[in-house]
């Protein structure tokens, strides 16, 4: 085994038994066993439970998370990807068990289907343990969560695809409402509606409507050259609103060219679904700090800087050099146009940027604490709690994921 080292997977080995009783296994992504054959699983079974294993892997990996799959009818299991960064290095294989009540009868008929002898089928099965499911999901969650913890590796590439299928999990849902209570959809209204959420910064309400409109789109015409001219349209539209209410956000423009070639690039509904989706998110981040209220070109130029540097050793010094103006003036010409100071903007953007972070990754307080531009831990827990009123483990943990 050359996945992992065998000193992480005797840790990992420790936790599994210490609270669920099982060791897990290393597997590979045709789901056969990297550390040895399991005791008791008949020599009849191993390619069919190896099928399920690399199934339940793919899965995994297409959800971004620790995947909970069914070998047999009646039974489970459940893998946790081992992604470092963009790359899959394999899995590691919970134990299989026999679900709350019941023997899984229904697990030996689908052997004797494949060929396998019902008295081997029959033993296996008896021996399982019995779980609940919820016990199952527990179990996966602590595995995912025990590995890279341990492991240290960051999995951009399940990072990304958990975020994908969240965004299709969404519009598959507005799709469905739309099916049960068809209207005719004012996307004219909703168009007025998504801005008004930007304007208010509400980033989650605008990510929802934005998928409930993709939903609705797909469903009156899922031909990919019509759902991308509408994206592209919806873009326009968005662009063009906000710069008429603040000329000083022309650099919109420049942004929404390269949205755009993205989304006439994209190939599938998928893609340009979550294309989309980044366009949004940049785009709010735009006007984040400028507003609609903004008509100092001297402020607009400061506050470009801070959105461009947030999330490293800013200081009111530099964003005076590139305004002309002595950090006094600078200061007392923010504080007056902005109603916040220099800090409090730079402030305002770590934390808005710490909070997608905690929800959206698995990432530690201290890689959030680097990747936002705070010095140190500590530092980034005093000023997050100061603005949020809670720590970022509370904020994680309690799910207040609400406007940001």
């Amino acid at each position: 085994m050359t996945i992992i080292s065998q000193r992480m997977f005797r840790t990992l080995c420790g936790d599994a038994r210490r609270k669920f009783g099982y060791a897990p296994a290393v597997i590979s992504g045709a789901g056969e066993l990297l550390t040895g054959r399991r005791p008791g699983v008949p020599e009849a079974l191993a390619s069919h439970l190896a099928r399920a294993r690399a199934y339940g892997l793919q899965e995994a990996v297409h959800w971004g998370e620790a995947y909970v799959f069914v070998p047999a009818p009646g039974l489970a299991s459940w893998v946790v990807p081992m992604v470092d960064g963009e790359d899959l290095r394999g899995g590691l294989l919970g134990a299989d068990v026999r679900l709350e009540p019941g023997t899984a009868p229904g697990a030996v008929a689908h052997w004797l289907e494949k060929g396998v002898e019902r008295v081997a089928a029959s033993a296996y099965v008896n021996a399982l343990p019995a779980w609940s499911k919820a016990r199952v999901r527990e179990a996966a969650l602590a595995l995912e969560a025990d590995f890279y913890r341990i492991s240290g590796w960051k999995p951009a590439l399940l990072r990304a695809n958990k975020l994908k299928a969240h965004q299709q999990r969404q519009i598959a849902a507005a799709m469905e409402e739309q099916r049960k209570t068809p209207q005719a959809a004012n996307s004219v209204d909703k168009e007025r509606a998504l801005l008004s959420l930007i304007r208010a910064g509400d980033r989650n309400g605008a990510r929802r409507l934005l998928n409930e409109m993709l939903g609705v789109m797909f469903l009156s015409s899922p031909r990919l050259v019509v759902l991308r001219a509408r994206a592209i349209e919806l873009m326009g539209y968005l662009t063009r609103a906000a710069i008429e209410d603040s000329p000083l956000l022309e650099p919109l423009i420049e942004r929404n060219h390269g949205w755009m070639e993205k989304l006439i690039r994209a190939r599938d509904f998928e893609t340009l679904s979550h294309v989309l989706m980044q366009a949004l998110d940049d785009f709010m981040d735009g006007i984040y700090l400028h507003g609609f209220n903004c008509h100092d070109p001297r402020i607009s130029r400061v506050l470009d800087f801070i959105r461009q540097n947030f999330d490293q050793a800013v200081s009111l010094e530099m964003a005076a050099k590139r305004a002309g103006l002595s950090r006094f003036r600078l200061s007392h010409i923010i504080k007056r146009g902005t109603g916040r100071t220099f800090l409090q903007h730079v402030m305002r953007l770590r934390v808005q940027k710490a909070r997608r972070l905690l929800r959206q990754t698995g990432m530690s307080c201290a890689e959030i604490a680097g990747a936002t531009g705070f010095c140190d831990q500590s530092y980034f827990v005093k000023h997050f709690r100061r603005i949020t009123g809670v720590t970022p483990a509370r904020f994680r943990k309690s799910g207040l994921h609400g406007s940001e």
